[in-house]
């Protein structure tokens, strides 16, 4: 949920961003000056006039029109602005370059499976720091997603060697809702609310501290009296606690994914500043990681109990 908090915490969509300088009319870029007036430095006089006091005439050009003058003023101005501006190509590419340093870091905690602990501190760590943090931070960005890949390599190496299978299973599971989530926005069937997104926030911290609370209960061994997974492993009408909990965590990812489009689609159709791209690059690789990661445990709970 922190990676949904950022997406907020920032001067472009808070409405506290500088809004750009109006540009001059044609009318009013070519005016000419007045009776007694010195026209404003580098400007010719209109054709048919007599130069200023110290003006070269010779070589005298006509001069172009307020039309023209207009054109070649916004020509350069309107290219810088494109290429200063939030565009899904940016956003995909941002996105993927912090999903390759999160592979390359989860390659090597698959062979050292302890930095999954580093990940998840760090992770934890660095997606503080980058929810709170109102201007993005490319390097943050890079960092968090180092940490991330610790957690995922770790995690899924200890997991794989006990369930054979499962990380192919889970990266499955994971790229179908992340395909169904796309392609239901895409069409507009699925849209963010409010009164649903307050909702899942308080759900959302909830959660965390369930998480947390059952993380030192197994740290300390005081959760194996329930079971592998500790407070996971209560059944509920025959059914683990942590499925039904991890489905709802699932669903809970899922509008999670819809809030992250919704931030590159405003921020795209708003002309939102480019370096805006990090904070939905690390939104989205958070989120996409955050339901992986449910997923994982959801198959491991089930299979741990054929």
């Amino acid at each position: 949920m922190m990676a949904n908090s950022a997406l907020k915490n920032n001067d472009f969509f808070n409405g506290r961003a500088t809004a750009t300088p109006p540009v001059p009319t044609p009318q009013q870029y070519g005016q000419q000056p007045q009776f007694g007036q010195q026209a404003p430095y580098g400007q010719q006089p209109a054709y048919g006039q007599a130069p200023q006091y110290g003006q070269q005439q010779y070589g005298y050009q006509q001069a172009p029109s307020p039309e023209q003058l207009y054109q070649q003023f916004q020509a350069p101005a309107a290219t810088r602005d494109q290429m200063d501006r939030m565009s899904y190509e940016d956003v995909i590419a941002k996105t993927a370059g912090v999903f390759a340093v999160l592979l390359a870091s989860a390659a090597l905690a698959w062979f050292v499976p302890l930095l999954a602990i580093v990940g998840a501190l760090g992770a934890l760590v660095t997606g503080i720091v980058l929810a709170f943090k109102r201007e993005p931070s490319p390097a943050l960005t890079f960092t968090f997603g180092v940490f991330e890949g610790f957690l995922v390599g770790g995690f899924s190496s200890l997991l794989e060697a006990q369930y054979a299978g499962i990380v192919f299973q889970a990266g499955l599971a994971t790229a179908v809702v992340i395909g169904v989530v796309l392609l239901l926005f895409l069409n507009s069937k699925v849209r963010t609310s409010p009164k649903f997104t307050q909702f899942f926030m308080i759900a959302g911290l909830a959660y965390f501290i369930f998480s947390l609370l059952n993380f030192g209960l197994m740290m300390f061994g005081a959760g194996q009296q329930f079971g592998t997974w500790g407070l996971r492993s209560i059944e509920v009408f025959g059914i683990p606690l942590g499925v039904i909990i991890g489905i709802f965590a699932v669903l809970m990812g899922a509008y999670m994914l819809v809030t992250d489009f919704e931030y590159v689609q405003r921020g795209v159709r708003g002309g939102a500043p480019r370096a805006y791209g990090w904070i939905a690059a690390y939104s989205l690789v958070s989120t996409v990681v955050y339901i992986y990661i449910e997923l994982l445990r959801i198959i491991a709970i089930l299979r741990g109990n054929d």
